[in-house]
């Protein structure tokens, strides 16, 4: 099943729910939507054997981050300053916003 609720993108903040890296918070370097993955800035870490070409001059052990599902993961809220549910909202212009549904602190992207 298609996870369709992303309200997760590029250099947000995120808190990881499950897994190993449980409670570690980290920014969003990339997102894959088709694949309902996010990759996070120094989370999941995992280690892939490679050898040496023309990109890579030595080979060896390399460590490098791994992409997490998004399910995994909740938005940071700045005035919590901890992973909440976050909701869409209306605003008087016509423009959505995103509000956490803590706080109901409306959350401002660049």
């Amino acid at each position: 099943m298609k996870y369709t609720g992303f309200h997760i993108r590029k250099n947000d903040l995120v808190e990881v729910l499950s897994g190993k890296e449980k409670g570690k918070t980290g920014k969003v370097l990339r997102v894959y939507p088709k694949k309902d993955r996010v990759l996070v800035e120094k989370v999941n870490f995992v280690k892939r054997h490679s050898r040496p070409s023309g990109r890579t001059r030595q080979g060896g052990i390399i460590q490098k981050e791994a992409p997490l599902h998004v399910s995994n993961v909740l938005l940071v809220c700045p005035k919590c300053n901890q992973g909440k549910r976050m909701g869409n909202k209306t605003l008087e212009d016509g423009k959505k916003a995103l509000v956490c549904k803590a706080c109901g602190e409306q959350i401002e992207r660049k």
